[in-house]
């Protein structure tokens, strides 16, 4: 017995618009890309001057932040004598980094992982008489001793985000609506 399709096929090729090989991400990419060659000078390079500009995932940022304290942690550990302020100075860029390299659809993760990533790059500096219950205290020692960096650096990471939370929305708002006439 026969059984006849009752709805007809909704996912097949497109006949109003050719078709293309590259995804939307490659074609955006694409597009930035020529409007970079075209405003460039030509005898500078495409990537000349220009700052990397990564875009994290959550779970990439949080990666990115942990790894990177828990490093500068061990380093300032072995330069600085275990130095708690050095590791506050050094933890503000990081957070600063982090907010401005999370996605736009991540936003709201980077101020969440930045305290996170702050008590794991204590780990290697935290001293302790010995033992796992005397690291733990020096770990909650320094995690108070060094709350100011900790707050600072939670706030900085913040404020960027909210920053570049309001412009998306203010540039999604505006390409809704279209650009408005002059009054």
């Amino acid at each position: 017995m026969e059984q006849y399709r009752t709805r007809p096929a909704r996912y097949g090729p497109r006949r109003d618009r050719p078709r293309s090989s590259l995804p939307p991400q490659a074609k955006r990419g694409a597009e930035s890309e020529a409007a970079v060659r075209r405003t460039a000078p030509a005898s500078a390079a495409p990537s000349a001057g220009r700052l990397p500009n990564p875009r994290l995932t959550g779970l990439g940022s949080g990666l990115f932040c942990g790894v990177v304290m828990f490093l500068l942690g061990g380093l300032c550990s072995l330069l600085f004598g275990a130095s708690l302020t050095a590791y506050g100075v050094l933890f503000v860029p990081v957070c600063v980094l982090t907010a401005v390299w999370v996605r736009r659809g991540d936003l709201m993760i980077a101020p969440v992982v930045v305290p996170i990533a702050f008590a794991v790059g204590l780990l290697p500096m935290a001293g302790g008489d010995g033992g796992t219950g005397g690291r733990l205290m020096g770990l909650v020692t320094a995690l108070a001793t060094q709350a100011g960096w900790l707050y600072g650096g939670t706030l900085v990471a913040g404020l960027i985000v909210i920053v570049r939370r309001i412009r998306l929305v203010h540039r999604r708002r505006t390409a809704a609506t279209g650009p408005r006439p002059p009054v």
